[in-house]
C-alpha cells in the first residue's frame, strides 16, 4: 500500500521533476548493481537461505538507527539484493555483467511486490523500507505504548522505537529477498527456456499465460 501510495504522488509530479527522478534513480541502481558486480568477483555466491537471513541482518541494523540508519543501510541492501539476482542469472547460465543481463536484473528488482495489491509499485521496497524506519513508525508506537501504563508506557515506547524499527527493517529485507530471488528464477528460467527452444522470450512468455489462464479460472 505505502509503494503504491509513493507511486502515485510521483505521477503527480511535473513531467521535468519525474525524469530528473528517473534518470537519478536509473544512475543510483547502475551503481549499486556496480557494486553488486564488484562483490560477486570477491565473494562466491551463497545460498538463497543465506542471501535471506544476511538481507535480514542488514535490515535490522539500518532499523535500529531510524531513517537515519536506514538512509546508510539501503544503498548497501539494494547492491545485496541485485546481487542475489545476479547469482541467479548465473545459475541459469547468463553473465552477470553483461549489458542485457544487468538491464535483466534492475527489470526484476524494479518488479512489484509479493503481495496482490502491489502491483505497479515499482518503489514498493524502497517506500515501505523507509515509511517504517521514519516517523511513522515512531509515532505508531508513542501512541499505543502508553495505554500499557501511564508511567511505564513513556519509556517503554522510547526503548521500543529501536526494538521495533529492527524487526521491521528485518522483516521487511527477509521477504522482499525472498521475493526477488523467486522473481528471478522466473524470469531467467523462462529466459533460457526460450533460448533452447530458439523462441523469442516473449513468445515463451505469452504461451505460458496462456497456459495457465485456464488454470488460474478452475481456481
Amino acid at each position: 500500500m505505502v509503494g503504491g501510495k509513493a507511486e502515485n504522488l510521483l505521477d503527480r509530479l511535473p513531467d521535468s521533476v519525474r525524469s530528473g527522478l528517473g534518470s537519478a534513480t536509473e544512475q543510483a541502481l547502475r551503481l549499486a548493481m556496480g557494486a553488486a558486480t564488484r562483490s560477486r568477483r570477491a565473494v562466491p555466491d551463497q545460498s538463497p537461505k543465506a542471501n535471506r537471513m544476511m538481507s535480514a541482518a542488514m535490515g535490522a541494523a539500518g532499523g535500529v538507527g531510524g531513517l537515519p540508519g536506514a538512509l546508510v543501510e539501503l544503498p548497501a541492501t539494494t547492491a545485496f539484493l541485485l546481487r542475489t539476482i545476479q547469482g541467479v542469472a548465473a545459475e541459469h547460465g547468463f553473465d552477470p555483467e553483461a549489458e542485457s543481463v544487468t538491464f535483466d536484473c534492475i527489470r526484476v528488482f524494479a518488479a512489484a511486490g509479493p503481495l496482490a495489491h502491489d502491483d505497479g509499485a515499482d518503489l514498493g521496497f524502497l517506500s515501505l523500507r523507509l515509511s517504517l524506519s521514519g516517523g511513522a513508525l515512531q509515532k505508531l508506537i508513542a501512541q499505543v505504548a502508553p495505554k500499557l501504563g501511564v508511567v511505564m508506557g513513556q519509556k517503554l515506547a522510547a526503548q521500543a522505537v529501536p526494538v521495533l524499527g529492527a524487526v521491521a527493517g528485518a522483516t521487511t529485507n527477509y521477504v522482499f529477498s525472498g521475493y526477488y530471488q523467486q522473481m528471478a528464477q522466473v524470469h531467467f528460467g523462462l529466459r533460457r527456456l526460450a533460448i533452447d527452444a530458439d523462441v523469442p522470450h516473449e513468445d515463451m512468455v505469452h504461451q505460458l499465460q496462456l497456459r495457465l489462464q485456464p488454470a488460474v479460472s478452475k481456481g
